[in-house]
């Protein structure tokens, strides 16, 4: 894979266009300005008390094309995927299809209330009974609750069912093995169910060793917490014969499948070890998410661990869906009702779509991100030249001569139109850049996005205080992040 972008025609995508300033809208509009007309009323008036709202609501008098103008503007200043290429390393910002929200959208899901009978909500119990069946299919592990409500929201329940497994067994254990390429959440989670968090350290080749996971492993120590593929965009290989050591001693192996983007169809998570893997629904199954969510982070599970998932849960008597919460030794409830509705039924219209498309998908987020890695080597430095998953990662080491670092290089990035990549993460690569593409990419917004990596080296060869003045195009220019960071803003 040799492929490089020189013979592409390159036109950059980032402008100084026409970029609009936008006041509150208390500082728009003035009295008498209505954007709606009001039917007369029917009833008789009642004037507000004075005592508790003073002279009434401070609403801004707006018409609706003021409405529509000051959030048409504010849009304009935003960037999603929607925009352009969105490379965050291990966010997996992939493209959300639009018919997975005219789905959400049906009156039957939207306006259905958590607190109707079963009798009234076999449609939504037969979604999420459906879906559970799904992700079984695609992990390989029989039992799922779907409750958790993000991928640290299932790292939790997950820990949760790792304390409560090794209660039942009579032997309580009291510290997790966190691998230093593991998401940084894993360690919270971990903490947050009183279990002490032992850091392993990687192999020289980024991946975990068994005689380190051996060295480590005694009898009070629950399991392991996995990320795989790595938080370094590559497959532990040595999976199957870490999960050994690890049962030997009896412990569980706990997946953190944030990147299940890599490995959809093509790793069955149960045959190489693993007894509990959460999965970012809003990151592999493409449902919308950023700006604090909602989110959605189901808990897959090994047959022996099924009587620890929360409650309640989904069970088919015939025809018939209804809620089961028997289960003595479930590990409770960890959602209100049954998770964040709306995001399912993205999930499950997402997984309706592809079929078994969801393998290809994986496929060729890995290819995308081999074509990065491959076309981007020769100009910035590669810790680990071997085939990666569906993220690459690479440093700020030849750009440290010029004095330029990665987060020169990250703002820059967003002159040429284009949103940055992840940065200094993972933690154990010094000035990381990690880069994923996921499978939406074509091959032409991967070539703009390399000529423009490749432009901003050069830049940093040649003209490095145009990285140290980055960015120039945006609305707001470079930040003063160490003022902000000492003397922060709180007041809105």
């Amino acid at each position: 894979m040799s492929h490089t972008s020189s013979e592409t025609t390159w036109m950059p995508t980032g402008t100084t266009g026409l970029i609009f300033n936008e006041p509150l809208l208390w500082e728009q509009g003035a009295e008498g300005r209505c954007g709606m007309s009001v039917p007369e009323s029917d009833v008789l008036m009642s004037p507000l008390d004075s005592e508790l709202v003073g002279d009434g609501p401070d609403w801004p008098n707006l018409s609706e094309l003021d409405v529509v103008r000051h959030f048409t503007r504010l849009s304009q200043w935003n960037f999603g995927v929607d925009s352009n290429m969105y490379p965050l390393g291990s966010c997996t910002m992939k493209y959300n299809p639009k018919i997975n929200e005219r789905q959400a959208a049906l009156p039957g899901f939207a306006g259905s209330h958590p607190l109707l009978p079963e009798s009234l909500s076999q449609g939504a119990l037969k979604l999420l009974y459906d879906l559970e069946r799904y992700l079984a299919e695609v992990t390989g592990l029989p039992a799922i609750s779907l409750q958790p409500a993000a991928g640290s929201h299932g790292e939790l329940t997950g820990m949760l069912i790792f304390a409560a497994y090794h209660k039942a067994q009579g032997k309580p254990r009291h510290k997790v093995l966190i691998p230093d390429t593991a998401h940084g959440t894993n360690p919270a989670s971990a903490a947050l169910c009183g279990f002490k968090s032992i850091p392993l350290a990687s192999g020289e080749d980024g991946i975990l060793t068994p005689e380190m996971v051996d060295e480590l492993m005694d009898e009070d120590t629950a399991g392991i917490m996995i990320t795989n593929p790595n938080t370094l965009g590559l497959f532990e290989n040595n999976i199957k014969e870490v999960a050994e050591v690890i049962h030997a001693k009896g412990g569980l192996i706990y997946g953190d499948g944030a990147n299940m983007n890599a490995v959809m169809g093509i790793v069955n998570m149960a045959d190489v070890g693993v007894d509990v893997l959460h999965l970012n629904l809003h990151k592999t199954f493409s449902t919308p998410h950023g700006g604090g969510g909602p989110g959605a982070g189901p808990v897959c599970v090994t047959e022996a661990l099924r009587p620890f998932l929360p409650v309640p849960r989904v069970v088919k008597e015939g025809d018939t869906y209804r809620w089961d919460e028997d289960y003595p030794q479930s590990v409770g409830k960890v959602h209100a009702f049954y998770g964040n509705f709306g995001v399912l039924v993205r999930a499950y219209s997402y997984v309706l779509s592809m079929g078994p498309f969801l393998k290809k998908a994986s496929q060729l987020a890995v290819l995308n991100a081999n074509y990065i890695k491959e076309s981007l080597k020769e100009v910035f430095h590669l810790p680990f030249d071997r085939v990666c998953m569906h993220e690459c990662v690479f440093t700020d080491k030849y750009q440290e001569q010029h004095k330029v670092a990665t987060l020169d290089m990250a703002k820059r990035l967003m002159d040429y139109g284009f949103h940055p990549p992840t940065v200094y993460f993972p933690l154990v690569v010094h000035g990381a850049i990690m880069i994923e593409p996921t499978e939406s990419e074509n091959k032409e917004t991967l070539d703009r996005f390399i000529a423009a990596m490749r432009a901003i080296a050069e830049e940093a060869r040649e003209h490095p205080d145009l990285l140290h003045q980055a960015p120039r195009n945006p609305k707001l220019g470079r930040l003063d992040e160490t003022l902000a960071a000492r003397k922060p803003c709180l007041c809105g």
